[in-house]
């Protein structure tokens, strides 16, 4: 098993290769949490996670000619990066298979590094089987994104920034993958600071070391799709787990509708775009699921990347809207003549509500034939103004029915 010496080895190696990411105090979150939050910003490296970590200190361990043979990596996109771009800096040739729903911000940010991309299957564990397939054909060096001894120590480092920067730190939290990241920064922060209560985060739909850890060893999750695409990983690894077992104290999950939350949240309030595997940690903590916390308790949450595809992130806010009552459809069932449209719409006017579509439903509308229903589709306050303003449309005596 890897030690605290293989950490501070790989810290050493990728020093001015990685840069060092900021861990500011959040007052926002702080409030919402009912703890001192402390984000460490990972998504601020150059390709936009923690994989350079890994990454660099891989690529440091290669000999002359392993790099002559090239390398080939599966990943969902961050760890695709990582590698492209170290690879690219050394003059290596990458290959990278990346499954065929990967973002396509990620698949063209890889692109870009100069690596010559492979779309296969609908999920890591199809990507790596083929990454594996060309390793046994063309002779490549394979580079795993996380059940990797040199990958687990250079994540590890993450954890000793930690330590400089917030000192008194209690708690850290941070998302789980195949556990590469947590299991390497897990083995840094115990082997210095064992008062340190470490928490990891995984998708409720994806509980892949939760099993692992119960089973006594890794098992395969069956599909299911997630938001978190980082961590959409159905099988733990095999050198991560005894890292858990041994460093992590407690796992929690976070569903997807968590996770659309705090992706809004750290957008709206914190000013920081973080992916769907980079929120989980905040989901975490905004839901209340990390209990023992105190308004004085110093915790960091590790925000593990921000490549997010523009058009998923845009559909995430809608989402996040919704979830958190500033969104809403409602249908409103009228007789179908001239003026019931602007009797409707001044009742929503009245309660301060904001109209953003309007849509008749005459064809398919089951009932009376001189009634017309209006879907409406409006920006409220919340969860309360929603209420607020369906009462004062029943109270004009319309139907209504929210979607």
């Amino acid at each position: 098993m890897l030690t605290l010496q293989d950490v501070l080895a790989a810290r050493e190696r990728i020093r001015g290769l990685v840069g060092v990411t900021p861990c500011p105090l959040s007052e926002p979150f702080s409030e919402l949490c009912g703890a001192r939050i402390h984000f460490k910003l990972e998504n601020l490296h150059r390709t936009g996670s923690f994989k350079e970590r890994g990454a660099a200190n891989k690529f440091s361990l290669l000999a002359p000619q392993e790099r002559k043979r090239g390398v080939v990596a599966a990943s969902a996109g961050n760890h695709a990066q990582a590698v492209a771009f170290h690879a690219q800096r050394l003059g290596i040739q990458a290959t990278i298979v990346m499954p065929e729903t990967a973002p396509l911000s990620k698949v063209q940010a890889t692109s870009k590094f100069g690596a010559a991309i492979v779309l296969c299957g609908n999920n890591y564990d199809d990507a790596y089987a083929e990454a594996r397939r060309l390793q046994e054909e063309k002779g490549y060096v394979f580079i795993h994104a996380f059940d990797d001894d040199a990958i687990i120590a250079g994540q590890g480092t993450c954890a000793l920034e930690i330590l400089e920067q917030v000192p008194d730190v209690e708690v850290l939290v941070a998302s789980i993958g195949g556990g590469g990241w947590l299991g390497g920064m897990a083995l840094a922060m115990k082997s210095l600071r064992p008062s340190v209560r470490v928490v990891g985060v995984e998708s409720s739909h994806l509980p892949k070391m939760r099993a692992a850890l119960d089973a006594g060893g890794p098992i395969v999750i069956p599909n299911a799709t997630t938001l978190a695409d980082g961590i959409a990983v159905k099988r733990a690894g095999e050198k991560t787990i005894p890292l858990f077992r041994k460093y992590v104290d407690e796992i929690v999950g976070v569903d997807d509708e968590e996770v659309a939350n705090a992706i809004l949240a750290l957008i709206e309030r914190e000013k920081t775009v973080a992916e769907g595997a980079g929120a989980a940690p905040a989901a975490a903590l905004l839901q209340h699921k990390i209990g023992g916390l105190q308004p004085a308790t110093n915790v960091v949450c590790a925000i593990s990347g921000g490549n997010i595809d523009p058009n998923l992130i845009a559909r995430i806010i809608e989402r996040g809207l919704v979830v958190e009552g500033r969104r809403v459809m409602v249908a409103v069932r009228v007789p179908d003549r001239p003026g019931t449209l602007a009797g409707v719409l001044a009742t929503v006017a009245a309660e301060r509500a904001n109209v953003l579509e309007v849509h008749h439903n005459r064809a398919f509308l089951q009932g009376a034939i001189g009634d017309t229903e209006i879907d409406l589709t409006l920006e409220t306050r919340g969860p309360g103004h929603i209420e607020a303003l369906i009462a004062a449309l029943k109270g004009k005596g319309y139907a209504v029915v929210r979607r």
